[in-house]
């Protein structure tokens, strides 16, 4: 039954030239799409202007002003028209759209912001006299004389007033106060060497300062680090590893934190191409790809990466809020990242995360309070301030005497004669062992006592280590069957008949690409004419496998994040299992040569500090830290 379509009219529809205001307040829909947008493109200016301070103000959330002060060269008095101009910019001259530097260059901003708020631009250019421009729904003033002793103050006010219908698309203050703090702290990332100062100004006058950082000292990599432990927290920066790789023209620097670092969902990545923050969905992939086989799927990685080449290599002009990029070479992009944080992740060998003995310190119960009373009864008196106990702390020569000696001997009753009342025992030591124990080679020291069965206590150097057996033998078992396969190959299992999945042309395509990978893997796909592709080897280690289903998969983790990790996971899933029944079990009680064994082979396999899901293998506490729990300071 044939339907009138609305969106045809029986007239000859006619193209008409929009005037510059609605052209302005179109593009300010694709490049402000919130305060936080315009936050971004106004200190984006400010950091172009070579700005080494630069301090943002908001009330209600940004919705009726944001300002933005900046020390930087300025505009001089007969350029300010031109500036609140369309497409007119000083960042680039127009002969090489690729050879960009700064993070503007569309000339788009101001004359966007122009078209839907209340703008005024105050500048002064050196020992010129400072001017004032101002812009209300698309309606330029002329240019006045002002008082500004150097840089720029661009002020903008009722944000959207010219289009109101987009307030009521805007959220809470509260939210958009959070996403300005946000974009601030991207920033704050990419430029170490830049001071910034976020203030709340609502309700008038000076306001609280929500966000500070003063500009960083040193090189880039301290300046990075120091910028990094302001805003990620002192924890991240504890424990992050340093990355520095570069590959064919890409250099990736930042910092990646351990796996037993990790968070909830993802919002503590934070990736930039030459300088600017992004959210591109390779580099996602390639960050979640390079910490594949260290966290388990609800978890995800903390990092700080930067990547930066030749702008010839990089398209920043393809989306309109420039946050997404593309590589001419995206492999090359992503290989750079994988093999990087996965060199590092090895290097860093059996370490754990510090948060770790963190959360086991806090654990621990505080003294209750209120005063004791007779049989240790809490009085409801109120307690005064917790005690305190001094106490001289031992030499290292005497601690390290104390070190060897206080191992229990073999021919001396001890701690061993309760494990039939307890389960825990303290296991006697050789002597010519207990001499070599205080080595310092040893991280993970020596083995003292099994307690229940499962956990390992061992004495280090500074502190002591607490192992669980069975989750650190896992991981041990995991890497070595790892091992073999990258050393042996998967092994495939022909099918008898090949099963033909039928797909459309676009998916048969798609999947072929990744068809040399899928057969390393031991799944051997051909293309069979049309949209179909045979199915001819599955994984031996997988069994019985359903191809059809298999492919489906494949072929949604390539559309969702460009790559697929489904096989290798099944895989990796599998020797997980196998090295999960390999391993010691929990209550099983072990000889010290044994315990130390699990302790030296920890110390000398990569990626040792976390089981097979990313939860931590040990936790060590350090002798400050139990002195501490004990009262001693």
């Amino acid at each position: 039954m044939p339907v009138d379509n609305p969106n045809i009219s029986q007239d000859l529809p006619v193209i008409r030239q929009l005037d510059d205001a609605a052209i302005n307040r179109i593009a300010a829909g694709e490049v402000v799409e919130r305060p936080a947008s315009a936050v971004k493109e106004l200190v984006e200016n400010a950091i172009d202007a070579g700005s080494r301070r630069i301090e943002i103000a908001y009330a209600d959330g940004g919705k009726t002003l944001i300002r933005i002060t900046d020390d930087g060269c300025g505009i001089t008095e007969e350029q300010l028209p031109l500036a609140l101009s369309r497409h007119a910019t000083s960042k680039i001259d127009g002969t090489d759209l690729l050879d960009i530097h700064t993070f503007g260059f569309r000339g788009e901003a101001l004359p966007s912001l122009g078209a839907v708020g209340r703008l005024s631009i105050t500048s002064r250019v050196g020992k010129a006299p400072a001017a004032q421009i101002s812009v209300e729904g698309g309606a330029m003033s002329a240019v006045k004389p002002a008082a500004l002793s150097g840089g720029t103050i661009v002020e903008l006010r009722d944000l959207f007033y010219a289009t109101p219908a987009r307030l009521k698309f805007m959220r809470s203050d509260r939210a958009e106060a959070q996403a300005i703090t946000d974009v601030v702290k991207r920033l704050a990332m990419a430029e170490p060497f830049v001071g910034f100062t976020l203030r709340d100004v609502t309700g008038g006058g000076d306001g609280r300062v929500t966000f500070r950082v003063e500009a960083e000292n040193g090189d880039l990599f301290d300046a990075l680090h120091g910028r990094l432990a302001r805003i990620l927290g002192k924890e991240f920066a504890e424990n992050a590893l340093k990355i520095d790789a570069e590959r064919e023209g890409l250099r990736l620097i930042g910092y990646a934190a351990l796996p037993t670092y990790s968070r909830g969902s993802s919002v503590a990545q934070y990736l930039f191409v030459n300088g600017r923050p992004v959210k591109d969905k390779l580099l996602v992939g390639a960050l979640r790809g390079a910490y594949f086989d260290y966290l388990s799927r609800d978890r995800h990685p903390a990092a700080a990466l930067f990547i930066d080449c030749d702008p010839h290599l990089v398209d920043v002009n393809v989306h309109p809020a420039k946050s997404e990029v593309r590589f001419r070479d995206p492999g090359l992009a992503r290989g750079l990242i994988v093999s990087s944080l996965r060199h590092a992740l090895a290097e860093a060998g059996h370490r754990a995360s510090t948060t770790v003995a963190n959360s086991t310190l806090d654990a621990f119960k505080p003294e209750p309070l209120g005063n004791m009373g007779a049989l240790g009864a809490t009085t409801s008196t109120p307690a005064g301030p917790a005690r305190v106990y001094q106490m001289d702390r031992p030499s290292l020569g005497a601690r390290t005497a104390a070190y060897q000696a206080q191992a229990p001997m073999a021919q001396e009753p001890g701690f061993a004669d309760l494990t039939e009342a307890y389960s825990a025992r303290v296991e006697p030591v050789e002597t010519e062992v207990a001499q070599e124990v205080p080595a310092e080679g040893l991280p993970l020291g020596a083995a003292r006592a099994q307690v229940h069965e499962n956990y390992i206590v061992a004495q280090t150097e500074t502190g002591m280590v607490i192992v669980d057996q069975h989750a650190a033998h896992e991981r041990l078992v995991y890497e070595k069957l790892k091992r073999q396969m990258a050393e042996n190959g998967v092994a495939a299992q022909a099918l008898l008949i090949p099963e033909i999945v039928e797909l459309s042309e676009g998916d048969c395509a798609r999947i072929m690409t990744v068809a040399d990978d899928l057969s390393k893997l031991g799944l051997t796909i051909e293309a069979f004419g049309g949209g179909a592709v045979a199915v001819r080897e599955t994984p031996a280690l997988l069994g019985e496998v359903n191809a059809r289903a298999m492919v489906l998969d494949i072929l949604d983790e390539l559309d969702d994040a460009g790559e697929s990790m489904l096989v290798q996971a099944k895989l990796e899933a599998i020797l997980s299992r196998v090295a999960c029944h390999g391993s010691i079990r929990s209550g099983r009680r072990m000889r010290g040569e044994e315990m130390n064994a699990l302790l030296r082979e920890m110390e000398a396999t990569p990626h040792s500090g976390q089981c097979n899901h990313g939860r931590p293998t040990y936790v060590e506490l350090k002798l400050a830290d139990i002195e501490r729990l004990f009262g001693r300071t």
